[in-house]
């Protein structure tokens, strides 16, 4: 997605200015107070955003048996043909008709939201691993700017002015730009800005331009994902301004603006997290390691928590404006730390329920982990982008900066731990260092393919890396299975995301012929660029609201509103098979993005956040030893990558 270039707005100002001198307050600074100040504000298009479509039934048929085609025996697939034709002819039909009637009286919304929502909060398994993603970020190429409290402090100033800007609404809105010389102008946002939110998409449309929802960027901040027994809640207070930090498994909170609504100076920003630095004490009981943990239990035990009297701590947890994580850990430079660390750690200085953990170590590598009920990667990767590139270009503080020692509001807190806290946690930590034990993450860094190379060959850099996965597969086991790529439906007003399938009948042929040795290089190009264009229309069907999961998805859970029986589609063993994601798999491409990924899906499955750079193919791969070992589907996918480069070759 094209960077949206920073716009300075008097009117808007002016405007800020009214709203504090109004309420007896002063922003002293507002170049330094405010990340953008953009003049479309930040939700402007979101009224005037497409609804998410419901597909049309036929198609999600048709689409749906071609998804599970590949995986399945003739036999198999002539019953899966039957069974299907019998849901679209009966339930379905009905299902379809309750769904679009339901959608038309909600819409302010989409079809997928509420149900998304309540999928993800009803999970009962543990966040981490199974849930919660990681983004690592290129490190300065400064050395000296990666000095834990420099880094730590650039981002801390940086991530509440993109937090100001967008309480303020001056975050410029996150626009997708078919032709960003064009459109990516001031012109653009001067017409678009002028016209009425109900016009604004229109507007943008005519530069070929497609905002997309905002709706997610508000729980980027002041949220915490808290454990109900049953179903969880998120939790959010806008009006708190202070953050938390975690060290060696201690609390530590201090307020980031002053009585003013004014952001502390870097320098009073660096004094603060200079002190807590400073504290090398650990925790006697590291309280983070019970967000590691079984939703049930979790929330059961937090109960009693607050029963014996930590209501308020996990109060000030909760409300925090996001969770500042200061390791003492060095990564030097081993990917394998690097993945792990930032997929799990040890549970000990962690918080997995915040929004999001930034997290900072003793060397400076720094990331996210984020919980994912309240949003996707849209937010998410904005924010990381935006902050990433202001600290490596425009950073507040440098090396020989000076921690003040005025505004300084560090408060430890202090929890009332009674044995029965004490043996849980202690359990806790034992089985979560158990859970990562059982856990096999690799990564592979590609060189002899590039994402230009791809296009010089006039394929896809996604569906070549889509291809290596299902080569890489079929090399170990010999066969195909369910496969997941996320897609995002950001351009969809409270769109989510959509799967787009990337096992197909032109990929089963590659894999075959590649590995049978008797098709000529003509025939696996041919084959290939069938491939490509397949998959990239696969890909725009999901981007633009036209996949089958959802739509399949959103049936089933109107069934169950109505209290209908369940219909026999669901249960059947090609449903199941598909949606058993053995390839889990995102990619997480951007310049920021050093590496990033999840765990698998499923327990015989592997993970995978894949990224085209613009000198190689990357991946993070993990998987359960009991099953699989990623260090085994890394050396397939090198060797696939290498086959297919040859096929590529001149």
């Amino acid at each position: 997605m094209h960077k949206i270039n920073n716009v300075y707005n008097v009117s808007v100002v002016k405007l800020n200015l009214r709203s504090f001198a109004s309420s007896g307050k002063k922003i002293k600074d507002f170049n330094y107070q405010y990340f953008q100040r953009s003049n479309v504000p930040t939700f402007h298009f979101q009224k005037s955003l497409p609804r998410l479509p419901i597909p049309e039934l036929d198609k999600t048929q048709e689409r749906y048996l071609n998804a599970v085609r590949p995986l399945l025996s003739k036999s198999q697939y002539d019953e899966a043909i039957k069974r299907t034709s019998n849901f679209v002819a009966h339930e379905g039909s009905q299902l379809q008709s309750k769904l679009v009637s339901k959608d038309k009286y909600n819409k302010h919304t989409s079809y997928i939201s509420d149900y998304w929502f309540d999928l993800y909060l009803r999970e009962r398994v543990a966040l981490p691993i199974n849930y919660n993603p990681f983004l690592v970020m290129q490190n300065d190429v400064r050395p000296e700017y990666n000095n834990q409290l420099v880094r730590a402090t650039n981002l801390l100033v940086s991530a509440v002015r993109f937090m100001l800007s967008l309480r303020e609404e001056i975050l410029e809105p996150e626009v997708y730009h078919m032709q960003p010389k064009k459109s990516n102008t001031p012109l653009f946002r001067t017409v678009t800005g002028l016209l009425p939110a109900s016009l604004s998409w229109y507007g943008a449309y005519l530069f070929k331009a497609f905002p997309l929802d905002m709706s997610q960027f508000t729980g980027l901040f002041n949220a915490t994902r808290i454990p109900v027994v049953n179903k969880d809640k998120i939790f959010r207070d806008p009006t708190c301004n202070h953050v938390v930090v975690q060290k060696n498994g201690n609390f530590y909170t201090f307020e980031v603006l002053d009585s003013d609504g004014n952001l502390l100076s870097p320098s009073e920003i660096q004094g603060n997290l200079a002190q807590i630095l400073s504290d090398n004490s650990k925790a006697d009981c590291e309280l983070g390691v019970l967000t590691t943990q079984n939703r049930d239990d979790w929330a059961k035990q937090r109960n009693h928590l607050e029963e014996i009297g930590n209501k308020e701590v996990f109060q000030k947890i909760d409300s925090a404006i996001f969770n500042l994580v200061l390791d003492d850990v060095c990564i030097d430079d081993n990917k394998h730390r690097l993945l792990a660390h930032y997929l799990h750690g040890d549970g000990s200085n962690r918080w997995f329920d915040k929004s999001f953990s930034l997290i900072v170590t003793k060397d400076g590598v720094s990331g996210i982990n984020f919980e994912h009920s309240w949003g996707d990667g849209v937010a998410v990767l904005r924010f990381f982008q935006d902050i990433y590139t202001e600290t490596t270009t425009k950073p507040f503080i440098g090396p020989d900066s000076k921690p003040s020692d005025k505004q300084i509001t560090v408060k430890k807190l202090e929890f009332n731990l009674d044995d029965k806290s004490k043996s849980f946690i202690e359990k806790a930590r034992k089985e979560y260092r158990d859970w990562c034990n059982s856990l096999s993450i690799d990564y592979i860094l590609y060189e002899g393919l590039t994402k230009e190379a791809c296009k010089k060959f006039k394929v896809s850099p996604d569906c070549i890396m889509q291809l290596g996965f299902q080569a890489a597969h079929h090399l170990l086991h010999g066969n195909y299975v369910g496969t997941y790529e996320s897609c995002s439906t950001s351009a969809f007003k409270h769109g989510r995301t959509e799967t787009m399938r990337p096992c197909t009948d032109k990929t089963k042929l590659f894999c075959d012929s590649l590995h049978s040795n008797k098709s000529t290089k003509q025939e696996l190009r041919s084959i290939m660029q069938e491939c490509s264009t397949y998959h990239s229309e696969l890909v725009k069907q999901a981007a633009m609201g036209q996949g089958f999961d959802r739509h399949l998805f959103a049936l089933m859970k109107i069934a169950e509103d109505n209290g209908l029986p369940r219909p026999e589609l669901y249960d059947s063993f090609e449903y199941k098979f598909l949606n058993k994601s053995i390839l889990s798999t995102s990619t997480l491409s951007a310049p920021s993005v050093l590496a990033g990924g999840f765990g698998p899906v499923a327990r015989e499955g592997f993970g995978i956040g894949y990224s085209a750079f613009p000198d190689k193919l990357g991946a993070a791969i993990s998987a359960y030893t009991a099953h699989n070992n990623s260090t085994q589907f890394v050396e397939a996918l090198e060797k696939s990558f290498v086959d297919i480069t040859k096929v590529l070759s001149e």
